[in-house]
């Protein structure tokens, strides 16, 4: 799993949910934006879905850098982001 770096503000992640489905965001703080997901805090989406698990992280310098990669991973299909996934776990 990618480490965000301090010097690289703005991040995209991706989160397993309890369900086993993924869901990808963008933040400025990845440990307390999973730690939103899980207290039931986040996204609509993860709401009922927790626990989750971190498994992919991206650091950005810039904000549309970020917006636009989260967009190029929202539309990967499940198996691309898999595969997004395991290439880190190499």
């Amino acid at each position: 799993m990618s480490t965000p770096s301090s010097d690289a503000p703005h991040h995209v992640y991706v989160i397993e949910c309890a369900d086993g489905t993924l869901y990808t965001g963008y933040t400025t703080d990845v440990e307390r934006r999973v730690a939103e997901h899980d207290a039931g805090e986040g996204a609509k989406y993860t709401r009922g879905r927790t626990p989750v698990t971190l498994r992919h992280a991206e650091s950005f310098d810039s904000k549309s850098a970020a917006m636009s990669r989260e967009h190029e991973i929202k539309s990967l299909t499940r198996a691309e982001k898999e595969a997004l996934i395991d290439a880190e776990d190499d």
